[in-house]
């Protein structure tokens, strides 16, 4: 049995945003959160209002015990944390922890808690389905940690795997197609010995080929809900920092995106800090861009300041073996990144493209919806402080088929629309929202909003809506675009899901700790509480429920934190018969139509986890918490499917001073083994449906 390792807070990690550690903040957005926001524009901001003053009380926390035991195949055990008495306590008073609940939602939540490993309900199993370093190419070696090569890491499963997509495979019974981003590196936990001051070429080029996308077929075992790869599948590919793409739509050949490599301003290499996605009807997915900012070095232009792109040497120095990401010799490579990519996962062959037309920022996600008349409608956000979310209406319909000509032609559907920016409006009086969090008079935060548009992209050209800017601007600086028209300025937007049921929006905003602070734009209906470190979730209702609509109502569904601290809200749902929550990050629907939640650096003082809540009926807000991840790791994903629960377990280990030689978890082989992010599947052990 190994020794639990406490939850480590030191002064640095409790500096940084959102509960990361530092080491998360330096290697995964490049400390974003230590630089003045980009955003330094007077449009209204809609995060903090959330946050303010929050008077945490009753922090439940959970001591476990844990067990890892490494099997001789590298099977990882599947223990639960055994819950601290004062957390069991808070669970009996409570009742959140019954296995009642809304259809989907019917297990007994896990309780808070800092166990290095990934926590599961009474009466569910769980397996890794796949870790970083294991082939999945015709060729890709066995996976040693000690000896890696970037030839190699190209044929292996890439590291941090972040927004997971599950696609059918016909013709293949009980297999499917699992498509991963792999977000970041972080050189510290992949090289022992790593000098961050003077990487190796062999270690650079690792790095890019661990960046990127992997598609792997999985095979379902016939008797449970266990997962695993098939290697070397026709079907499986790697798509990583030095691919080529092809990107298209309305900046697609202008000025903005030529390099001296590029001089068509067509071809792009390489898809970087991919995030969270979506999978598209058509069958394919999209990858969202995020923090591309932080792998170029020497920015000096204006447009670069506002896209977080610093001026000295980046914290890889790719630089110094590439010369496009040092932009003193090529300016215009930033400008061919930050975009939404789409991948078709049934043609390895194919050249994935990134879509100009859905604006260039720091992509959280993307995810589509259909009009009445088969156009397509995507929802993305810019996951900075401050920033906006967005939608785009496509012009052209979706065609049903598997042919080549109707695959082409669905891949053509995100060049042709129009790209609109979200403009939210309170309904209360200003002075009912004081920053506290504390309900209006009308007992909602709520409102009405607009979508402003920014261009318009046709086949025979483009248009801009901005005043002042082209199309090709518009579509390469979208956030200048957004401050133009005066869109409202969130807490962090990141994923966005439209609900398959009801068609309403949710929109999930992380956290602003900025929010009201100093001179920053202060807490308002839309964000609703000052230093808002937990976060909220918005639901929207597009005007008649068309997803073309350029008007919506909204109301916060949940406003994040302690259950026990007022400044919290279930969507009305009783708090003492909810768990407790922060962050919200990734988000995603089950077949009952109830919201599923995974947080990314949550401040109640245990580890992130995934969460199921209620979204329509009697029992409306309420949440449970499903699993809780290793230490240090963030909750990513999720997929989840009538019998079948996926998540992407990120940068397990990623604890401030902890290396190779010094790891902070022992997740997912046990100790003395490299720790790996993983995929990870969790299935009832009775074979029934998940939460019924």
């Amino acid at each position: 049995m190994r020794k639990q390792l406490p939850l480590i807070m030191t002064p640095s990690s409790e500096t940084h945003s959102g509960g990361r550690s530092a080491l998360t903040c330096r290697f995964r957005c490049g400390d974003a959160c230590f630089h003045p926001a980009p955003n330094t524009s007077a449009n209204e901001y809609v995060g903090d209002v959330i946050a303010g003053a929050l008077s945490r009380r009753s922090m439940m926390r959970a001591a476990a015990v844990v067990t890892v035991a490494a099997a001789a195949g590298g099977a990882v055990a599947a223990p639960r944390a055994e819950a601290a008495e004062a957390a069991g306590q808070a669970v009996g008073k409570s009742g959140y922890g019954s296995g009642k609940g809304a259809r989907g939602l019917r297990f007994t939540a896990v309780a808070p808690n800092t166990a290095d490993t990934v926590t599961i309900p009474d009466g569910y199993e769980q397996n890794i389905v796949i870790r970083w370093g294991e082939p999945i190419l015709r060729g890709a070696p066995a996976f040693d940690p000690e000896k890696q090569t970037a030839a190699a890491q190209a044929g292996q499963f890439g590291y941090n795997n972040d927004f997971l997509s599950l696609l059918p495979l016909p013709g293949e019974h009980n297999r499917q197609i699992l498509v991963a981003n792999h977000e970041y590196t972080d050189e510290v936990l992949m090289f022992r010995g790593y000098d961050a001051a003077n990487p190796t070429r062999e270690q650079v080029e690792i790095a890019w080929a661990a960046h990127g996308l992997s598609a792997v077929v999985v095979e379902g075992d016939r008797r449970s809900g266990k997962l695993t790869a098939v290697p070397r599948h026709r079907l499986n590919r790697r798509v990583t920092a030095t691919t080529a793409f092809r990107l298209t739509g309305p900046a697609a050949g202008s000025d903005l995106v030529r390099t001296s490599a590029d001089p068509t301003g067509r071809k792009v290499l390489g898809t970087l800090n991919n995030c969270s996605g979506g999978t598209t009807p058509w069958g394919t997915t999209l990858h969202g861009e995020e923090n591309f900012n932080q792998y170029f070095a020497n920015a000096s232009r204006t447009t670069d300041k506002r896209y977080g792109i610093g001026t000295g040497a980046s914290e890889r120095k790719w630089e110094r073996f590439d010369k496009r990401f040092d932009l003193a010799q090529e300016p215009n490579e930033a400008h061919r990144f930050g975009y939404v990519v789409e991948l078709d996962p049934y043609d390895p062959d194919s050249t994935p493209r990134k879509h100009t037309a859905l604006g260039r920022f720091k992509h959280e996600g993307a995810t589509v919806r259909l009009t009445r008349d088969g156009r397509p409608v995507v929802y993305t956000g810019d996951d900075e402080r401050f920033d906006y979310f967005y939608k785009f209406v496509g012009t052209k319909r979706m065609k049903h088929g598997s042919s080549r000509a109707v695959r082409e032609h669905n891949l053509s559907l995100l060049d042709e629309g129009t790209l609109y920016v979200a403009k939210l409006t309170g309904d209360s009086p200003a002075i009912e929202i004081d920053g506290t969090g504390k309900l209006p008079g009308d007992g909602e935060f709520d409102g009405s909003g607009e979508w402003i548009p920014l261009v318009t992209a046709t086949a025979k050209g483009a248009v801009s809506h901005v005043e002042g800017m082209t199309a090709e601007e518009v579509c390469v600086f979208t956030r200048l675009a957004g401050d133009k028209v005066g869109a409202t300025k969130m807490d962090r937007p990141e994923d966005i899901e439209p609900n398959p049921h009801t068609g309403k929006v949710y929109v999930a905003l992380t956290n602003n700790s900025n929010r009201g602070v100093g001179t920053n734009a202060k807490a308002d209906e839309a964000n609703p509480r000052n230093a808002n470190k937990h976060g909220h979730v918005l639901e929207l209702t597009e005007r008649w429920n068309r997803a073309d609509s350029t008007r919506f109502a909204w109301s916060l569904f949940l406003v994040a934190g302690d259950p026990n601290d007022p400044a919290t809200y279930f969507a009305g749902f009783p708090k003492d018969k909810v768990s407790p929550i922060s962050c919200p990050d990734n988000v995603a629907f089950d077949p009952y139509g109830n919201l599923w939640i995974s947080t990314d650096g949550a401040q109640l003082g245990y580890h992130d986890g995934l969460f199921g809540v209620a979204t329509r009926g009697e029992r409306r807000g309420e949440l449970k918490q499903f699993l809780t991840m290793p230490n240090g790791a963030e909750t990513c994903g999720p997929v989840v499917q009538d019998r079948r629960v996926l998540v992407a377990v990120q940068h397990p280990g990623e604890v401030d001073g902890a290396t190779v030689d010094k790891p902070a978890s022992a997740w997912p082989d046990g100790p003395g083994k490299y720790v790996r992010p993983s995929v990870v599947a969790v299935w009832r052990a009775d074979g029934g449906d998940i939460g019924v």
